[in-house]
């Protein structure tokens, strides 16, 4: 063991003993603070030079980066002012809130808020949705504005099995707009000044009108919109077409032609959610540089006019990139000999060929893909797009050939000279020629008046050589011309010449075209209401005598399909818009009914079919074309729409595919 020391012993206080300058400077706060002064200066001395300045450099960098710090706040409380006014402020009306790239619509509304599922049969009574695009007004932009294409680079790779079989054997056709034209019909091969590209537009946002609310006719073409977008999204994703019997899908270009074809309808059917989902694809899947030929027409009609509308509609920069892309991609067609384009090009290797078969182009192609290219040239302020388009047409007004305005069917790429004489229609290979010299007119401000003369030459030649009436309902038709010879055959593809009388007449041309135009569309729609199903054949001939329980229209069996086309229904919006007339209305429903009715796939999707004339089983043909969403639903929701202001007609121009592009404002 052992014994601890004692504890030390208890002190009640502490002993501090003071400097004599510390003494005298304990008695004030003030003398504290100046004696920490002095402390930190000879510590701050005592530092090496090195030391000073690495400090000196920190606390340099620090206040810089508060700086900005402080100016990136501001940055984004303005991104969230402005997303808050493009996403809510209509919903919170937040006074003094604009968007900081207002489009030409409104934004889409969300699909599943807005657009519950209806049953095709019966519709239930739809919400107060609201919605309507503010007045517009076509202006020319900055020159700073333009946006400047970046090239896309990158292959994909062919799809396997069944897809290259598929690819095989469309490759032996061509189409003419879903028609299928065997190599075998198509014929044998026989042995200026340019106007100054305007500037680029920008569409700016007026002041708003009251929204118009949608109806319930409309809400059942969204319903169908979704229903062959569900079909589309889950078979045929990326690709150019659905086939939805099999819940597969069919190539042709492979550029998504569904898909880009679509885009504006979604914007303009308020499908937000879809057409986001649509653009990311365009971002990141739609690769434009791959060793594949397309047509020239109908890439230009719809791939390059629905990259050219969604911009428009949408104001996303995207869009114009990708059309400047693939316009620039499609300009090799126009190296031949005469300067009427090519039929195909090769979009990855930049060159172009005609058909195997013939060296001929045919008309309507080669003069159907101005708006298209006039518009690209305008918005890039490059020219050489508008150049190639108008040399075309310069070119095809001075030829002979013509039947007091009427135009042959083909036209050589290498002489320039119309080929095959005397056969005049307004039906496959020709059709938009017509309504492309009137459109052309409209685009440029209606100041180019070798188009106006040379639509108002052509109409009298319809009215002179190819107008007919049946029996018994006398029903005004357009016939074709072989050599001389009248033939009382119609295209279904014929009925867009009501819809583009009536926007002739609508600019201020003669009356008598409108009266021309209700006659035609009046056979239009007979065309559907006299047959079994409801809808029209691809093609109708007419009766021209007057005999006992006979109809108007007869078809013959290998014309009794129906490939979805939009021409009656786009021509029933025209008539509709400039007159008010609800039966076009009603017809229009009466046509939904059928598609509903004989082409809708449970699975969803809608297909073509072979046999309009039997209910019972009218032959599914297994495929969807694109113009189906690019067109037929898209002018059957404007058609039961009473917004004039949707899509304005003084301020749009359709082309041939139904894709809007803005008419250009007088300079």
């Amino acid at each position: 063991m052992y014994s601890a020391s004692p504890p030390p012993p208890r002190r009640d206080f502490i002993s501090v003993t003071l400097s004599p300058a510390e003494a005298a400077g304990a008695g004030g706060y003030n003398n504290s603070k100046a004696w920490r002064r002095r402390s930190c200066w000879r510590k701050w001395k005592q530092l090496s030079r090195l030391q000073r300045s690495v400090i000196l450099f920190l606390f340099a960098f620090l206040a810089v980066c508060g700086v900005i710090s402080y100016t990136n706040m501001g940055e984004q409380w303005k991104s969230l002012t402005n997303k808050l006014s493009d996403d809510q402020k209509t919903e919170l009306e937040i006074p003094g809130l604009k968007p900081a790239n207002p489009a030409v619509l409104p934004a889409p509304q969300k699909a599943d808020a807005n657009y519950p599922e209806l049953s095709p049969q019966k519709h239930s009574k739809p919400p107060h949705v609201r919605r309507g695009p503010p007045n517009l007004q076509i202006r020319p932009p900055r020159r700073d504005a333009r946006v400047k294409a970046q090239d896309v680079a990158g292959k994909t790779e062919e799809e396997p099995g069944q897809a290259d079989k598929e690819e095989k054997t469309e490759k032996s056709i061509i189409s003419w707009r879903g028609a299928v034209i065997e190599p075998d019909q198509s014929p044998e091969p026989p042995s200026s000044k340019i106007k100054e590209p305007e500037k680029p537009s920008s569409v700016e946002v007026e002041d708003q009108k009251e929204p118009v609310p949608i109806n319930e006719r409309q809400m059942a073409v969204i319903e169908a919109f979704r229903h062959a977008w569900k079909g589309y999204k889950e078979f045929a994703w990326g690709h150019d077409e659905l086939k939805p019997l099999s819940k597969s899908y069919s190539e042709w270009f492979g550029l998504g032609l569904t898909l880009i074809d679509a885009l504006d309808t979604m914007w303009i059917l308020g499908l937000k959610e879809e057409f986001e989902e649509a653009k990311k694809w365009v971002a990141t899947d739609l690769l434009l540089d791959k060793n594949v030929d397309v047509n020239l027409f109908e890439s230009t009609i719809r791939i390059l006019g629905g990259l050219l509308s969604a911009y428009h509609l949408s104001g996303d920069s995207l869009f114009l990139e990708k059309a400047k892309d693939i316009g620039s991609r499609l300009m090799p067609a126009f190296n031949t000999p005469s300067k009427i384009p090519y039929s195909d090009v090769n979009i990855g290797r930049g060159t172009a060929h005609p058909p195997r078969w013939t060296s001929d182009s045919t008309v309507a192609e080669v003069t159907s893909i101005q708006l298209e290219f006039r518009e690209l040239s305008r918005l890039t302020g490059d020219e050489k797009f508008q150049k190639a388009v108008d040399a075309v047409m310069k070119h095809v007004h001075s030829l002979s050939g013509k039947n007091d305005g009427l135009v042959p069917m083909f036209i050589n790429t290498n002489s320039g000279q119309f080929t095959h004489l005397g056969v005049y229609t307004l039906g496959a290979r020709a059709d938009s020629y017509y309504e492309y010299l009137l459109k052309q007119w409209i685009q440029g401000g209606k100041k180019e008046n070798e188009l106006l003369e040379d639509y108002m030459r052509a109409i009298e030649g319809v009215k002179k050589h190819l107008l007919r009436t049946s029996q018994p309902k006398k029903l005004t038709f357009v016939g074709e011309l072989a050599h001389g010879h009248f033939s009382a055959k119609m295209d279904h593809l014929v009925c867009f010449l009501p819809g583009t009388l009536a926007l002739g007449a609508h600019n201020g041309l003669t009356a008598d075209h409108m009266e021309l135009a209700k006659a035609l569309i009046e056979t239009c729609y007979q065309m559907y209401a006299q047959v079994e199903t409801g809808l029209s054949p691809e093609i109708v001939h007419f009766n021209l005598h007057a005999q006992k329980d006979r109809k108007d229209v007869e078809i013959k069996p290998a014309d009794r399909h129906n490939l979805l086309r939009p021409e009656t229904v786009e021509s029933l919006f025209y008539l509709y818009r400039f007159t008010g007339d609800k039966r076009y209305q009603d017809w229009g429903w009466e046509i939904l009914q059928s598609f509903n009715k004989y082409t809708r796939v449970p699975s969803g999707g809608y297909t073509s079919i072979n046999n309009v004339q039997n209910p019972s089983n009218p032959e599914p043909r297994d495929k969807m074309e694109s113009f189906f969403l690019g067109e037929t639903l898209k002018y059957m929701f404007l058609l039961f729409s009473d917004d004039v202001d949707l899509i304005n007609l003084d301020k749009y121009v359709f082309n041939t595919e139904a894709h809007p592009l803005p008419i250009w404002a007088p300079a």
